[in-house]
This record gives structure tokens, sequence and C-alpha cells, in this order.
């Protein structure tokens, strides 16, 4: 009709419909509204016929510049994270910290299923990273190594996490016996000292930078974050972490990650892949997770493997659902402490792996094969594991000194 009308494209009208249907789910369903939201809202209007906000020098391509490939919005979320995390239960229970090594073997295995696939090792990688469960993590690995798929990884990652209390009951179900999760663990309560709660967030950055550089930026601006809280003189900055800048900087991450979903790159079979995969990874670090608390209890330790399925950083939403699928058991099994011990565990080994994976796919460049990421998968899961050990021993020292 001229210029009279301007009507979508099939492709741009099947994208509003995404964009609406995350709405909906977001405002209707209550799942990740926070971000979900402004992805819907970004993806709907990028997507409207000669949108000009998809053009280049527009708002939403100076947000994507200057805010998310230059790291700065995904960096400041992990201060608000760090900000709200309670590292008590892990610094109690600093044995712990074995599921969240466990719980980031989906990244990599995941990876490597890509690359079977024929995506490239640098796609393969940000695909892989999915499993983090990890929302600021699988951004800021994403957008340095694939920006092109930042939009499908990153609404597959919070999507997955969003969908968390529907994807791992039934993975911990299939995999453990009834009289595994009746299983009570040992419910004392460790006394930890306000100094050794202050010291933890320095240990974690030392330890990490020792043996993944790549990792200070990720785990720095956590550790960063909690420092403000466990301080006990930056109260107030804390507070503006935790409510303000949270809130503020999801606004805009959400929004700029949906206006990278324009019908002409999102909708393709490559796209449909990454869900895929997403979920392997996902589900990966789960399964994981749990087997290895199987094996721990073969081996005399008197563990509930459910825990295994809380060593994946979507906190403390894994720690409920293991809580609650032990009470529906024994409805005096009270596993939450110990589940988000794990839980905590798990946010800290994420960001330890997403700069381990740069670090190792980034030195090997962008030819790699299967190969190669085998090659990436049993060192990259070396140094998660090193890291992690490392922390839980010297944590277990230190909290006998103070």
């Amino acid at each position: 009709m001229g210029n009279f009308l301007y009507l979508p494209t099939i492709k741009e009208l099947i994208m509003i419909a995404v964009g609406l249907s995350l709405v909906f789910i977001s405002v209707k369903k209550r799942y990740e509204p926070l971000l979900l939201l402004p992805i819907g809202i970004g993806i709907l209007l990028v997507n409207l016929p000669f949108s000009p906000l998809r053009e280049s020098g527009s708002i939403f391509d100076i947000l994507f510049r200057y805010g998310i490939k230059n790291e700065l919005f995904p960096l400041l979320i992990f201060i608000s994270i760090g900000a709200m995390i309670d590292f008590k239960p892990l610094i109690e229970k600093p044995w712990m910290v074995v599921f969240g090594a466990a719980g980031q073997f989906g990244i990599f295995g995941a990876m490597i299923i890509a690359l079977l696939m024929g995506f490239t090792l640098f796609e393969s990688a940000s695909i892989g990273i999915i499993g983090s469960a990890d929302g600021p993590t699988s951004i800021f690995v994403t957008s340095k190594l694939a920006p092109k798929i930042l939009g499908p990884v990153t609404l597959a990652a919070y999507s997955y996490m969003a969908l968390v209390p529907l994807i791992q009951p039934p993975i911990m179900k299939f995999l453990t016996t009834k009289k595994e999760r009746e299983i009570r663990m040992d419910t004392k309560k460790v006394e930890v000292s306000p100094l050794m709660e202050k010291l933890f967030p320095y240990l974690i950055i030392i330890i990490s930078s020792l043996v993944s550089p790549m990792s200070i930026p990720l785990v720095g601006f956590l550790m960063f974050g909690n420092i403000l809280s466990t301080s006990g003189v930056t109260d107030m900055l804390a507070k503006a972490a935790k409510e303000y800048l949270s809130g503020i900087v999801t606004l805009f991450l959400g929004i700029t990650v949906g206006s990278t979903m324009k019908a002409s790159v999102f909708l393709t079979k490559e796209t449909l892949l990454i869900f895929i995969l997403g979920l392997v990874a996902f589900s990966l670090s789960t399964v994981v997770g749990i087997l290895l608390g199987k094996l721990l209890l073969l081996f005399g330790v008197k563990v509930n493997p459910l825990i295994g399925a809380a060593g994946l950083s979507s906190f403390p939403m894994s720690a409920r659902l293991v809580h609650q699928i032990g009470r529906e058991e024994d409805k005096h099994n009270f596993l939450l402490m110990h589940a988000i011990g794990a839980n905590t565990s798990g946010q800290i080994a994420s960001v330890v792996a997403g700069g381990v994976l740069l670090e190792l796919v980034m030195k090997y460049g962008n030819t790699g094969g299967v190969k190669v990421g085998l090659n990436i998968l049993l060192l990259g899961m070396l140094k998660v594991f090193i890291v992690l050990s490392l922390i839980g021993i010297i944590t277990y020292i230190l909290r006998k000194l103070f």
C-alpha cells in the first residue's frame, strides 16, 4: 500500500510474536520477568517494519557497542550478584566445592557436541557456556567470541534458568533412587567468624587469578560486590549495588540483547540448534553433578546425591529444588543449607569456567576441531577443579585458624 502502511514480512511477524510471547510469559507466568520482559520489548521494537532502531548508530547499536561488546553491562551485573550472595553456607562446608566443579562439565561437553555438528570453535564455546546456567557469564563469553549468536545464546541461557523448576526435577528423580533421596545429611551448624567471611572473597580472587588470569574480570567484579556486603563499612554501596545498580543495568542489558534478535539473523537452523545444545549443556551439568554425588556415596561419603544438582549457578533455585525433592520423600529431611553451599560453589565455578574457557579457546584460535575441543575439555575441567579444590582446602584451614 505504498508508504501509507508498512506491513511486516513473515519473518518479522514471527519475531514480533516471539517478543510478545516473552512479555506474556514474564508477566503471566513470572518467569525471569526482570530480564525476559525487556528482551521481549527489544525483540518487538527491532523487528517492527522498517524500524530505525535496527540501523547502525541507533540507540540499540550504541548500547550494544558500549554496554555489551565492551563487557560493561555483564560486569556491572556481577557486582550486584556478588552483593546479594551469602557465602557462609559454603564456608561452613567447603567440601561442597566439588559439586560446583562437576556442575561445569556441561559447558565443555556441549562444546564438543557443537563442534561435531559443524559449529566453529568460537561458536561452540559460546553455545557450551549456556551450561554454566549463568546469564552474565554467557553474555561476557559470547560477546568476545561469537557476537553474531549473542541473541540466541543469551535467550537460551536465561530461558533455561527460568525453566530450572521444569528441567532439573525429572533428571534428579530419574538418576536417584527413593532410598538415595531420603538420605539425611549432618545439619550441625559450624560457626563462621566475621573475619573469615571478609577474607573469603579475597581468597577467591587470588586463587582464580593464579590459575586463570582471564577469569579476573568475572571473578573480580563478582567478589567486589561481595566485599561491599561483608566489609562492614560500605553498607550504602552494597545497598546501591543490590537495589539500584541491578535494576538499571538489567533494564538496559535485557532490551539491548533483545535488539540483537533481528529476524534476518535469528530465524535460522543454527538458532534452533543453539537452543537444543543449550538444553543439552544445562542437562549435562545437572547429570554430572548428581553422578558425582552417587560416586561419593559409593565410596562411603554420607551425601544425598540430589545435592549434585545444585552445583550450577542458578542460585538459589536449584538449592530450593534439591530441598523440595528431598522433603517429598522425607518431610523431616533438611537439605537446604548443604544445597546452598553447592549452589554458591556453582556460582564461583561458573565464572571461573568462563575465564578458563576464554583462555583456552583464544589460545587455540577459531580453527580447532574436535581433537582441540577434547584437549580444552580435559584441561578446562582440570583447571576448574584445581581452583575449586584450592578454595575448599584453604577455606577449611583458614576457618580452623579464625
